[in-house]
């Protein structure tokens, strides 16, 4: 199973994610953007969050 997952250290907050995917992306307190729901919308939805995001920081993982 693969599993989204997001590089802080190349966010910067843009907040695209989790306007695309509100379901499995959230803004954390330093204002970047993080997974809450691994599982919250399908691959396709989360894809989309992904291509969207400007400097790359977000990526899928293989979760065992």
């Amino acid at each position: 199973m693969r599993v989204p997952k997001v590089d802080k250290e190349k966010c910067f907050g843009c907040v695209t994610c989790p306007i695309i995917c509100p379901n499995v992306f959230r803004m954390n307190d330093e204002n970047k953007a993080e997974v809450f729901n691994e599982t919250g919308d399908t691959e396709e939805n989360i894809q989309s969050g992904i291509d969207a995001c400007p400097t790359a920081a977000i990526y899928w993982e293989e979760k065992s």
